[in-house]
């Protein structure tokens, strides 16, 4: 079924619009699929957000938010390119259709992915283009109000999720709940923020900055391994 295309932000309506395209050729429960149609409830929001006083520089914003979303849809780009995946998108590329994996950890691993790497090279390369830094007034502010309109979508669909396990499993799965309730979307964006300060502080170090970007992917990618262990 079609989707309308989100008010507010044309920039992020088009951002939106490449997401529906990548689901729609996923089929139903491809981990990839589950961890975009979460995305795209907080995308879509987003879209409004930037458009109605919330922000300071609502520009830079919505500059940053398509920044940080097109690091996501590489990860299907590289895929029908037949390219390798980035470190940390590779667990949830690899066990996209493991069987036994549920779908608030296929969306918890794609939290992880993407807030704790993609997030800090999209800071960078906003204040790059942009021509700010970092510790610019206001930057982090606006950084910090994402985490509100987060809390806005993110809680439900967190509940949703084990609403649905509830259901299907008759009882909540403990080791479960307590993966979820373990993942903080704030303290990953907090540690998101101190991994771009350092690769900022990099940027111009050649093969340091290199490695560093490496370290975190392979770090981020580990921790999606273990997000991603089969519990049933």
């Amino acid at each position: 079924m079609t989707q309308l295309p989100p008010a507010g932000s044309i920039a992020i309506g088009h951002v939106v619009a490449a997401m529906d395209a990548e689901s729609a050729v996923w089929p139903a429960g491809d981990g990839l699929r589950v961890f975009c149609e979460m995305y795209r409830q907080v995308t879509v929001l987003m879209a409004l957000r930037v458009t109605d006083g919330t922000f300071v520089d609502a520009a830079f914003v919505e500059d940053l938010d398509v920044r940080f979303a097109d690091l996501f849809l590489d990860v299907p780009r590289d895929l029908a390119a037949r390219r390798d995946v980035n470190k940390a998108w590779a667990p949830l590329v690899e066990r996209r259709t493991t069987h036994g994996i549920e779908p608030i950890q296929f969306a918890l691993a794609g939290m992880n992915a993407h807030i704790n790497h993609d997030l800090a090279l999209a800071v960078v390369a906003t204040c790059e283009a942009r021509g700010v830094t970092p510790h610019a007034p206001g930057v982090h502010a606006d950084f910090e109000r994402v985490n509100q309109v987060l809390a806005e979508v993110v809680r439900p669909i967190r509940q949703s999720f084990l609403d649905e396990v509830v259901v299907r499993a008759g009882a909540p799965l403990s080791p479960l709940a307590d993966l979820v309730s373990d993942f903080s979307i704030d303290k990953a964006r907090d540690a998101a923020w101190a991994n771009a300060l350092v690769l900022w502080h990099l940027r111009d170090a050649g093969w340091v900055a290199s490695a560093a970007r490496d370290a975190l992917a392979r770090t981020v990618g580990l921790v999606g391994r273990q997000l991603l262990i089969a519990l049933g």
